[in-house]
């Protein structure tokens, strides 16, 4: 499985959000420091501008080229708006999910928990951190690794769970109880200019 393994605060920096909600991507001096060279300020152009929105959106959900071209294929397919088809089919992805309960505290987390075969999806094991979830699917964890479960719950205090997913803190249990919407995402994109770029 291909994966990226280099310094993940770098891709942060390369875009200019935090892709990950941990202080070392959220602080503005991890974002703006310049760097052994330096920093040269460059205007993109339209072009540069669509990059952008598909790097982020590639960085904040960890998916590489390839794996990003297949869900942009599905979108299409599909009835609908194409950008936001795009965002619902990656916000459903199992590792995301275990990452917007607050189960983990990042998506490389997530994948991790998932891919060593910790989490089960309505009962059954699952180690591919992209099995995209339907409405009704139930998450568990382990019991051996519920411990890790909620040493990542307390230090994420404060957390806000996403409104299309039920969490149940004493179970450590996740139901998908709708389809996610593009204003239920936490995170600052525009999927239109993403459909432009591949255009």
């Amino acid at each position: 499985m291909a994966r990226y393994t280099g310094p993940k605060l770098k891709l942060s920096r390369r875009v200019g959000v935090p892709i990950a909600d941990t202080p070392k991507h959220t602080s503005k001096r991890a974002l703006n420091f310049p760097g052994m060279h330096g920093f040269r300020s460059r205007r993109k152009g339209d072009f540069g501008i669509r990059q952008t929105e598909k790097q982020k959106l590639k960085y904040h959900y960890s998916v590489l080229e390839k794996q990003f071209l297949r869900y942009l294929a599905e979108a299409n397919r599909r009835p609908g708006n194409t950008g936001e088809t795009l965002l619902q089919l990656l916000e459903r992805r199992l590792d995301n999910v275990i990452r917007r309960a607050g189960l983990a505290r990042t998506v490389w987390a997530a994948r991790q928990l998932v891919a060593h075969g910790h989490v089960r999806v309505n009962g059954r094991k699952t180690d591919r951190p992209s099995c995209t979830l339907k409405v009704g699917d139930v998450i568990t964890i382990k019991e051996k690794t519920q411990k890790l479960a909620r040493e990542a719950m307390e230090s994420l205090a404060g957390h806000e769970v996403a409104s299309w997913i039920d969490v149940n803190p004493s179970e450590l249990t996740i139901r998908v109880v709708a389809l996610p919407t593009s204003d239920q995402i936490p995170f600052d994109i525009n999927p239109n200019l993403i459909v432009e770029f591949y255009r």
